[in-house]
């Protein structure tokens, strides 16, 4: 088999990049239009070459387990998918790695019939018949069904699919298990599994994705069932113009402020968190230290109820005051919502700000209050058609109350949801949870790679507000100032859980010292020797 154009896979790791997210029907596109400029065959041969690249570079790195004693399972579904995996099983034999592969049904597609030829050519062993046991195979390979799954996993496949789940969960400290193009039953464009939660779907450790990253590897389920994603172009550069892409700090870092020795706290911006009802006012007191943090040069905290401390010990940096008592038009930005309640007083101060030519995050009870109050729906939606939107930060229950559905709905397809919210209140929306999805009223999308379970804990959404507001009142535009902050944010949370302060235990307010290292670290690559 030559692919002379295309001798060596490159594959990429999509973290710390800005790839384009294509959807099924832009992958269709550029599927067909490669394939009708190329001989017959060559997209498959190449497909099943950079996965072949990729597992055999994984086996040459497990130094405990000699490449003669490795062995690898493979499943071959009836369309392309199969063909793939076809490929792949020649190309391992051919390097003289043991590999058996099973077809329950022949595969169908001109292309996968080319390739079952060319697996029986090289000596691979197929067989249509499940062995009794997987545990004896150090990598197991997913080649059941690629993207554009219409229906559940049923039969032999469901089965295979839940066995494949049960060593990934395993977390095996040798082999895994190799998804290709996407774990099957997992829809691409939504991150769901194909049947809704009563169906099943593989969960991989790792997947090879062709041509183009797809969006459902990285939000919702299909960041747990995805593993570790690389991504294999395949030869293929041109990718149509697509408004969804991965969060990276290309995207945004530029829009950072440089820390020039002629600055003073003034150039950095004047933040007012807002909130804080009797009794809850430890919420904007934590967004309000992450934004000191976060650089904002002057943070005050705007408390509605009574009975508030007069000042944080830990940061008397901090500027507390009745909400009535300060000025908040002549801050730089507000975020407002943290522990504001719902009552009518924060009503009022809802409708007293949001009038103000300042940016504005609008968060937590802010958030419910706008989804129960139509007059105040339409001041923030007024307001982004003005050209100044909002920033609003909705986890999935409160999304649906912005929607007028369930969480759910929500979370079937997160995407969607971000999109419509961002319509519906020309605002920059913040969907937050498992790859956090960032949606601009001008159709500019993007999906966060960061952040794990440890953000899986009270606080760590107002420390988000506050991260996000200290950078509008350091005037980064709306969408990159919401990029920033997530990023920030659950890069903060990886790095405390490499050092062992997480998953399990990591509070709210060890995030903020973690961000501000972050954030000096990236001012140094964008802005060295201070200038």
């Amino acid at each position: 088999m030559t692919d002379t154009d295309h001798t060596l896979p490159t594959l990429i790791s999509p973290h710390n990049w800005a790839l384009p997210l294509l959807s099924l029907t832009e992958l269709r596109t550029v599927e067909a239009q490669a394939a009708a400029s190329l001989p017959a065959h060559t997209l498959m041969s190449r497909a099943g070459m950079s996965a072949a690249s990729f597992l055999l570079e994984q086996i040459a790195r497990d130094t405990s387990i000699e490449k003669s004693k490795q062995k690898v399972w493979l499943i071959a579904g009836p369309g392309n998918n199969g063909g793939d995996a076809l490929v792949l099983a020649a190309q391992l034999h051919t390097a003289g790695i043991a590999v058996e592969l099973c077809m329950p049904v022949k595969v169908k597609p001109d292309d996968a019939r080319w390739a079952l030829e060319l697996a029986r050519n090289a000596g691979v062993p197929i067989t249509a018949d499940m062995p009794a046991s997987l545990a004896n195979y150090t990598w197991l390979v997913d080649g059941m069904f690629g993207i554009g799954l219409t229906r559940p996993l049923e039969g032999v496949f469901a089965k295979v699919a839940g066995q494949l789940a049960q060593r990934a969960k395993a977390r095996p400290r040798k082999g895994g298990v190799l998804a290709l193009d996407v774990p099957s039953g997992l829809d691409s464009d939504t991150g769901t599994i194909v049947g809704g939660d009563e169906a099943v779907a593989v969960r991989a450790t790792h997947t090879i994705t062709f041509i183009a990253a797809k969006p459902g590897l990285f939000t919702a389920q299909g960041r747990d069932l995805a593993g570790s994603v690389t991504v294999a172009p395949i030869g293929i550069d041109s990718h149509p113009q697509t408004s969804v892409q991965l969060n990276a700090p290309k995207r945004f870092a530029a829009f950072l402020p440089p820390r020039d020795f002629s600055t003073n706290k003034g150039t950095f911006g004047s933040l007012a968190v807002v909130g804080g009802d009797t009794g809850m006012c430890g919420a904007p007191i934590l967004a309000s230290r992450a934004a000191l943090y976060t650089g904002a040069g002057k943070v005050h905290v705007a408390l509605l109820g009574e009975g508030a401390p007069p000042y944080d010990p830990p940061h008397p940096e901090l500027m507390l005051h009745a909400v009535d008592d300060l000025p908040l038009e002549k801050m730089d930005a507000l975020a407002v919502g943290c522990g504001m309640g719902h009552g009518e007083r924060a009503t009022r101060v809802l409708h007293d700000v949001l009038p103000l030519d300042i940016a504005k995050l609008l968060d937590a009870d802010a958030l419910n209050l706008i989804a129960k109050d139509p007059v105040l729906a339409a001041e923030v939606a007024a307001r982004g058609a003005q050209g100044d939107p909002c920033v609003l930060t909705p986890h999935p229950l409160e999304a649906a109350r912005l929607l007028g559905t369930d969480a759910a709905g929500v979370q079937r397809d997160r995407l969607a949801a971000a999109r419509a919210l961002a319509a519906r209140f020309a605002s920059v929306i913040v969907l937050k949870g498992t790859g956090t999805v960032i949606a601009a009223p001008d159709s500019r999308v993007a999906i966060n790679l960061t952040g794990n379970a440890a953000l899986a804990t009270g606080g760590t959404g107002d420390v988000l507000g506050g991260i996000i507001g200290a950078l509008l009142a350091q005037h980064l535009p709306c969408f990159e100032a919401a990029l920033a902050g997530v990023y920030l944010h659950g890069l903060a949370a990886d790095m405390l859980t490499a050092q062992g302060h997480g998953p399990a235990g990591l509070t709210a307010g060890e995030l903020a010292p973690m961000v501000r290292s972050l954030l000096n670290w990236m001012n140094r690559m964008f802005y060295p020797s201070g200038d």
